[in-house]
Parts: C-alpha cells; sequence; structure tokens
C-alpha cells in the first residue's frame, strides 16, 4: 500500500501582539524560507503575529525542519535586516461603494455621522497582516480606534461577496460569500480573487491598502474554474447519475496557506493511496472522492478500476481488488452503514486540468465542482494493468477511537474534557466535523494558522476537527490535534455517528508549548537571534 501524507508542523513566533514591524519581519522571513525551500516542507501559513511551518514527517524529520528554520533565523540580525523600507508591499487601492447595511449603526454607536465614518475608514492606509479564512480575504489593520467596533452577538449565515466590514482593530474584504460576524460597511468594486484570472490573487500578506469612495456596479462572482477538461483527449466515464458528493482529487494544492487556499486533495489519504496502488497509479495520481452515495458511472473503452474506501461498494464487482470493465458497461454502487468515503481510481488516472499545482476541487475557492449528469472524465494516459490485483485490506472499526496529541493551546483541563466521553458528529463536511458532548474548555487567540487535523474548541466549548478544507487561519483554542495516523478514520465518520477522543497527557504543559513554538527572537540553544 502506498504511503498517506503525514503532515505536522510548529509555530514560529515573533510577537505576542500586533506589532506592524515584527509582522514586516515575518513576511520577509517568510518569503526568504520560500526561496529555499527544504524538500518536505509542504507550507509555510503566516498569520498576524507567527509563521506555521507544515511538514510531512514522511519525508523529513522536524529536527531537521528546525535547523533549517533556524539557519535562515540567523541572517536576520538585527545589523541586516530592516522591517520598514525593505518589506513594504505593493500600495492597492480598492474602489469601495459604501453602502453596507451595517454603515448606519456603526454611525449611531460611535457618534459620528455616516460620512464621517467613511471618511475615516477611507482615510487611512492599512498593513496586510495576513491572508486567510477563505481564499484571498486580507486582514487589514489598524482601524482609526473611533471606528473599533466589537463583532456582531449573532453572526450572519452569509455575508455577501467583496463586502468590505470592520471588526475592532481590523478590517477586510470578504472575495467569497461566508458566513462572518464583521460590520458591513460597503462594497468592494474591484475582485479581490478570482481562479481564472493569470494572477488569481488582488491582494498578498505585507501589501498596503487604501480604500477609495465610489459609486459603481458591483462586480460578478468569479465563476468556478474547471479542473478537468471538457472534451477529454481519452474518454473514460460518462455521468449517467452523480452520487451525493463526487469530486476529482489529486495529492492536494502544496505552499499556498499564505494566500488562504485549502490543501484539499483526499480526505482519506490511506484509502486514496490504496485505490491508485490497486491498478497500478502513482500516489498523487488523479481519483474521485465519493461521498455516502456512488454515482452511476458508463464505461466508454475498456478500463481496469479500483475502489477503496468505506460507505458504499460497487455492484457487482471486487472491493479493494482491481476489476475490468468493458466498454459500454455499467458502474453503479451499493451504500453501506459503515463509513462515509471511498475511491474510484483508473489505470492511467483522470485527465485534469491543474490550478497552481493541482487538479484538487476546492469548493469554498471555486476551483472545481461536484460530478453532474451528462460529465465526460477522460484518462491522463494510457496504462497497462492487471485486474484482481489486491493488497493487505483496508478495515474500518464499528466504533473509531481518535488519539489526540497536545495542541498549540493545549491544557489538561482541555484534554481530559475531550477524553470524557464519546462525542456525536453533529455536523460534518470537507472542512472539519463539528462535534456535540461534553463542554471543552475554550477561547480565542491571535489569527494564526491552522495545524492539519487540529481540534478547534470555540468560547462556547464546542470542538471541531478540522480537516483538508479547513479555513487556513483561525482565532480560537487549539487544544489538541488529531494523531496524524488516525485522520483517514475521522474522514470516515458519518453524521450522527458516535466518536471516542483518547488524548496524550504525558508530559508537562511547558513541554507541549516548546514542541509548537520556536521564538523567532532566539535559537533552540538560547542564543539571540532577532
Amino acid at each position: 500500500m502506498q504511503r498517506p501524507f503525514h503532515a505536522t508542523g510548529f509555530y514560529i513566533q515573533f510577537s505576542q501582539e500586533l506589532d506592524l514591524r515584527q509582522n514586516a519581519r515575518l513576511h520577509a522571513f517568510h518569503r526568504a524560507l520560500r526561496a529555499d525551500l527544504l524538500p518536505g516542507v509542504t507550507d509555510l501559513g503566516p498569520g498576524y503575529v507567527n509563521l506555521f511551518v507544515e511538514y510531512d514527517q514522511a519525508l523529513v524529520s522536524g529536527a531537521a525542519v528546525r535547523e533549517w528554520a533556524v539557519r535562515h533565523l540567523h541572517s536576520f540580525t538585527d545589523g541586516t535586516f530592516d522591517g520598514g523600507a525593505q518589506t513594504q508591499g505593493r500600495l492597492i487601492e480598492l474602489s469601495v461603494r459604501y453602502d453596507g447595511p451595517d454603515l448606519p449603526h456603526v454611525a449611531e454607536r460611535t457618534g459620528l455621522s455616516e460620512a464621517e465614518v467613511i471618511r475615516l475608514h477611507s482615510g487611512s492606509e492599512y498593513h496586510v497582516y495576513a491572508v486567510g479564512f477563505t481564499p484571498g480575504f486580507p486582514f487589514l489593520g489598524e482601524v482609526p480606534e473611533v471606528l473599533r467596533l466589537p463583532r456582531r452577538s449573532t453572526p450572519r449565515a452569509s455575508v455577501p461577496f467583496n463586502a468590505v466590514a470592520i471588526a475592532n482593530a481590523q478590517t477586510c474584504v470578504y472575495p467569497l460569500p461566508s458566513p462572518g460576524g464583521w460590520n458591513l460597511l460597503g462594497t468592494a468594486l474591484d475582485t479581490i480573487y478570482d481562479p481564472n484570472r493569470a494572477e488569481p490573487f488582488l491582494i498578498a500578506p505585507g501589501d498596503r491598502v487604501r480604500f477609495r469612495p465610489s459609486e459603481g456596479e458591483t462586480p460578478p462572482l468569479p465563476t468556478v474554474r474547471e479542473t478537468w477538461a471538457a472534451e477529454p483527449r481519452l474518454p473514460a466515464f460518462q455521468v449517467e447519475k452523480p452520487g451525493l458528493l463526487d469530486l476529482l482529487m489529486d495529492g492536494g494544492r502544496l505552499s499556498q496557506a499564505h494566500v488562504g487556499l485549502a490543501r484539499s486533495g483526499p480526505l482519506d489519504t490511506r484509502s486514496a493511496h490504496f485505490a491508485n496502488g490497486l491498478v497500478g497509479n502513482t500516489p498523487d495520481a488523479p481519483l474521485l472522492e465519493l461521498t455516502l452515495r456512488g454515482p452511476v458511472l458508463t464505461a466508454l473503452r475498456d478500463l481496469v478500476v479500483g475502489v477503496a474506501g468505506f460507505g458504499m461498494r460497487p455492484e457487482g464487482q471486487p472491493m479493494q481488488r482491481s476489476f475490468r470493465l468493458r466498454a459500454g458497461e455499467t458502474l453503479r454502487f451499493t451504500s453501506t452503514q459503515l463509513g462515509a468515503r471511498a475511491y474510484l481510481a483508473v489505470a492511467g488516472g483522470f485527465e485534469g486540468a491543474p490550478f497552481l499545482g493541482s487538479c484538487s476541487t476546492d469548493l469554498i475557492g471555486r476551483v472545481g465542482r461536484p460530478l453532474k449528469a451528462g460529465d465526460v472524465l477522460g484518462l491522463a494516459s494510457v496504462q497497462g494493468a492487471l485486474p484482481g490485483f489486491a493488497s493487505l485490506p483496508l478495515s474500518l472499526p464499528q466504533h473509531i477511537t481518535l488519539r489526540l496529541l497536545p495542541g498549540p493551546q493545549a491544557s489538561l483541563e482541555a484534554l481530559s474534557a475531550l477524553g470524557r466521553a464519546p462525542f456525536r458528529v453533529a455536523g460534518s463536511d470537507r472542512m472539519g466535523l463539528r462535534l456535540s458532548g461534553p463542554e471543552v474548555p475554550g477561547g480565542q487567540v491571535t489569527s494564526e494558522a491552522t495545524p492539519p487535523g487540529a481540534v478547534q474548541v470555540t468560547p462556547a466549548g464546542e470542538p471541531i476537527i478540522l480537516l483538508s478544507d479547513r479555513g487556513r487561519i483561525g482565532g480560537y483554542h487549539k487544544p489538541a490535534v488529531v494523531h496524524p495516523q488516525d485522520l483517514p478514520l475521522a474522514a470516515q465518520l458519518r453524521p450522527g455517528q458516535l466518536v471516542s477522543l483518547q488524548p496524550d497527557t504525558a508530559g508537562t504543559p511547558e513541554a507541549w508549548a516548546r514542541r509548537w513554538f520556536l521564538d523567532a527572537q532566539t535559537s533552540s540553544t538560547g542564543e539571540k537571534i532577532l
């Protein structure tokens, strides 16, 4: 069986609170690391006060990654690095129609007129502290003090595309429709993110932004960028009837956390790699992720196919063993009650249309879409493969237990609460699993990158297990992370299912923090760096 992706990482801490100079250092350091990327480092996620370094434990050791980071930190001494002029990003002007539904409320709360609110908001130059939450979403600061109002007590279920908003010392533009609790002042008349452009992202971390009061029409929402060819070279399958959620996936989109794009890729990497191995493909060859209910597909040529995973089985064909489909044969699936996701691979892999190095579907980022009736998928190449190949069978327990490791905001109290009793999956999608059960101590932190498999806990005490399409930046406590080897199990949990959590509480809170944080001011030996 092919190896799964085992991601972990650590934060390099530049400051504890918002600090313009240290944030400029952070972004300059991020650029330096990207220019000399260590093999095995899969992503770099800059936030307000720290930089998350993600790496694949199967490819590089944590000690080697830290040594690489510290070596670069030594080049950022006070004598050779100026946090001012050397790191000034581009100045970007955005036209804004100040027609937001919260503008009258902001004026009333601040004791200003609406015209004064507009003048103050548009009269400042804002630093791009970070980009994340959704693709291209800029976190800008700092708002004039008189305009600093808290988030709405009840977030909106959907904030309109291109809304300009403020919350506390921050302002932003919502590049895509999404939930949100910020105060809406207006509408940007420039498109911040469009996956169909040669340069998809208008704003980058470290840039500066000014808002210009304007009138005009709101630009259209970007169209979905397709991830497979409209007319494939080697037609393989026609979709007669889609399943619940059938998505094209490959190894995922690496090194895009700094612009807020999800890694994407298969949620259950073990089953996906197994399916590709059945037909002789590389582990990350494009394949289909099927959720809960599979599609009806007609073969357009002779094919060798492999299906691995759970939640369904191919009718009349073996599971977890390659089989042949003749041209004209139809493949159907029968749902089962164990597991949630299965993977369909075809010898030669599916033909994809890559975006930033990957043809994986990213529903939030409007990259790719679910299959629909009439779609035709093609082969990337003709590849000889024999039916009947199998490996050690995959198995899934009736009751899933996930091992937890201490996370960035670990406390014995939170870890103990997570392990106290089973939780029920209250909601599930590719972003994460919302759990209901015992209350867990939670809270808020300065927004920072979210590690793979993080267990995020809101101030209300509700844990959420973050999966491949998670928001790349978040502001909630993360007291635990799912053990990398157990993330494939998390991907197989169904809505309403019970799951047990098994926290590792060995060690001390101080040791847990050392595992997650490297101080940018000093090296691992305590020597002063910055």
